[in-house]
């Protein structure tokens, strides 16, 4: 049973890894940097992960490692922060490493303290929130670059190979630690880092921006997981926190785009 349940994760991985990737980079080029990072923002990994966790060491790990992951969040949002501010005007080296060592020290910081659902939750949203206040604001108009032809299958295959290493290591780290790890922005990075080299500091802007919109429908689903997988079971709470996410994630696409259709307007 364990061995079958492990070996459907790894599938899990090797296929929605490389299509979540394809397809957030596809919409990039047919909607826009902002769009890609919002795809770039679902959970199609953590999540499996955490009802994993839950089928091999029960209910109680799983919701602290869910907790984790929503508490994870906050790191996110610094890691887009840095990234955004800096993209204007650096290289996507610098940017990248400065953005994850400010995911790192904040994890570092997140891993002692203490966790109160609503508390932390409301500390989610806030982080987000001022993440996206702080954003540079769209410089609007930006020359794209015809993309390599290797350019998507790269994408896949590096964060394939993330994913699937973070992952194995993972049940090492204990369920908090593992949770706080798990939104690493393999992704986010990767768009973000493409989006910066081939169209510059501002494209690689509005991805973090569609990034930190899904991250309110990532949050939303990990917030359901905690609150509901020891009381109800399985499940049911997978099923609240897809209600949960889902709702959030449309609700944010529908701002996203509403964004975008202000921007463009601006432009004409």
């Amino acid at each position: 049973m364990l061995w079958a349940a492990m070996t459907w994760l790894l599938a899990l991985k090797l296929a929605a890894t490389p299509v979540t990737v394809g397809l957030a980079s596809l919409a990039g080029r047919r909607w826009g940097p902002g769009v890609s990072g919002w795809i770039a923002g679902i959970p199609l990994t953590s999540g499996p992960l955490a009802v994993y966790l839950a089928l091999e060491q029960g209910a109680a790990f799983a919701a602290v490692a869910a907790a984790g992951i929503l508490t994870g969040l906050i790191a996110v949002a610094a890691f887009c922060l840095v990234y955004g501010r800096l993209a204007v005007r650096l290289p996507w080296s610098l940017a990248l490493t400065a953005a994850l060592a400010a995911f790192g020290a904040i994890t570092i910081v997140l891993r002692s303290g203490p966790f109160v659902l609503p508390v932390t939750a409301a500390a989610v949203a806030a982080a987000i929130v001022l993440a996206l206040t702080l954003l540079p604001r769209s410089a609007g108009g930006t020359a794209r670059r015809a993309a390599p032809t290797w350019d998507i299958p790269v994408r896949m295959l590096v964060a394939t190979a993330i994913v699937v290493g973070l992952t194995a290591i993972a049940p090492l780290l204990g369920a908090r630690l593992a949770g706080l790890l798990a939104p690493v922005p393999v992704y986010a990075g990767l768009m973000t880092v493409f989006a910066h080299r081939l169209d510059g500091g501002s494209s690689a802007v509005e991805v973090l921006r569609g990034v930190l919109y899904g991250a309110f429908g990532f949050g939303a689903f990990f917030a359901g997981l905690a609150a509901t997988l020891t009381v109800a079971g399985i499940p049911a709470a997978v099923l609240v926190a897809l209600a949960l996410g889902l709702t959030t994630q449309v609700t944010t696409l529908w701002l996203l785009s509403r964004l975008a259709g202000a921007a463009a307007a601006a432009e004409a």
